[in-house]
């Protein structure tokens, strides 16, 4: 189904999906075929959400086929991820805001039947139901399978959005916060005021190849609402890293390429790889990103010319051991987008301060060149999309 959690296999499976990222995915992208079926989707979501290929690597091995045009949708859907990402960069109040809404409807809905028939598939809705088991087997969903169930988690089956959200991070190998959070308020009617997804069962029927059926849909989805989120703020800078200061080399998973963030002759002197458990919501996240992260650090290693460690607790302890022990005076890591990771990083860094180690995030240009942009709507957004393209050179 996915590429095996290696830069080297997704780049394989990602060069062998780009004859079909023009009109066959445009035409097919839609359908769901159902597990273990051809389908006209990448699979590639694993190996871009842990960045073992970059939105930019993706879309570049494209662009060496297709024309901007020809590849449009699929180029578009890539930048989805982007815009996400961005959109909650420059508002991460609403991550918080998602955090203490999920833990408040928890407690409020602890011992729910109709909580408990969800989460197990026994709702009575047959693709519902059968969505929950290809989660728990699989530990993906197609994207059209995923506005469905969120809108009958939410629409027909009456449960709190947060709740299904937090479903989703539990089960999907590919959950992020930005992605997930956003599109299920999207499918709410919290992300675009008013604006909600409706799951029909002739649209569920004609897209899954008649393979379901379902009764007893709801017939309309009233938006839910909210205390209004407020304006986008800015792109923070980051602090320079010292070129010529002795480094480690922090690789977590909401970015394994860090390598291609360095030069090859940056004074890296030990890189330290970190897969915390803590910080990934599922066993199945668990298992793909602890294989990606070793893969991870195998490549910077041999990038930075060093010795690696992996570790399974991202804390000061481990941290400050392992710059000691490289003598390092900086720490050098790829930027964390909102979310676990950057909160713990957050926390790190006055502990690190207070031993005269540096901790100075490296962050993409495509991410530093996009994330500004997602001020507002998708559409806005994607209006930059090919400038963007132009001015890096790739068209």
């Amino acid at each position: 189904m996915f590429p095996a959690p290696t830069r080297r296999a997704a780049l394989d499976h990602l060069r062998q999906f780009v004859p079909r990222a023009g009109a066959s995915y445009a035409a097919g992208r839609n359908s769901d075929p159902g597990p273990g079926r051809p389908a006209a989707v990448s699979r590639l979501s694993p190996a871009v959400r842990y960045r073992l290929v970059t939105e930019q690597d993706v879309v570049a091995e494209v662009l060496g086929r297709h024309s901007f045009n020809a590849a449009g949708k699929f180029i578009q859907e890539v930048c989805w991820r982007t815009y996400w990402k961005g959109w909650l960069e420059l508002r991460p109040s609403v991550w918080q805001r998602f955090l203490a809404e999920r833990d408040a409807a928890r407690a409020a809905m602890a011992g729910s039947a109709d909580l408990e028939a969800a989460e197990e598939g026994r709702t009575g809705i047959d693709c519902f139901d059968a969505w929950v088991r290809e989660l728990a087997e699989t530990g993906y969903l197609h994207n059209h399978a995923r506005m469905w169930f969120a809108s009958i988690w939410i629409f027909t089956l009456r449960l709190p959005w947060t709740l299904g959200a937090d479903f989703f991070l539990r089960h999907l190998i590919d959950a992020d916060a930005a992605s997930n959070t956003l599109s299920w308020r999207w499918v709410a009617g919290l992300q675009t005021a008013g604006k909600t997804y409706l799951a029909r069962a002739d649209n569920i029927a004609r897209y899954t190849e008649g393979r379901f059926a379902p009764c007893g849909l709801a017939q309309e989805a009233e938006a839910l609402t909210e205390q209004p989120v407020g304006p986008a703020g800015t792109l923070a800078p980051l602090a320079a890293f010292d070129p010529a200061a002795p480094s480690l080399l922090l690789v977590h998973h909401e970015d394994l390429s860090a390598e291609a963030l360095l030069p090859a002759d940056a004074p890296v002197l030990g890189v330290l790889a970190v897969c915390d458990p803590a910080l990934l919501w599922g066993d199945a996240a668990r298992r793909y990103a602890g294989a990606a992260v070793a893969d991870a650090a195998a490549r910077a290693a041999a990038h930075c010319r060093c010795g690696s460690t992996l570790a399974d607790t991202l804390d000061a302890e481990n941290l400050i051991a392992a710059a000691r022990a490289a003598g390092a005076r900086q720490v050098l890591t790829p930027y964390a987008p909102v979310g676990p990771v950057a909160d713990a990083l957050a926390a790190l860094e006055p502990a690190l301060a207070a031993e005269g180690i540096a901790l100075r995030p490296v962050r993409r240009r495509w991410d530093s060149g996009l994330w500004p942009h997602a001020r507002r709507g998708f559409f806005a957004f994607d209006a930059e999309i090919e400038g963007h393209l132009r001015a890096e050179g790739m068209l």
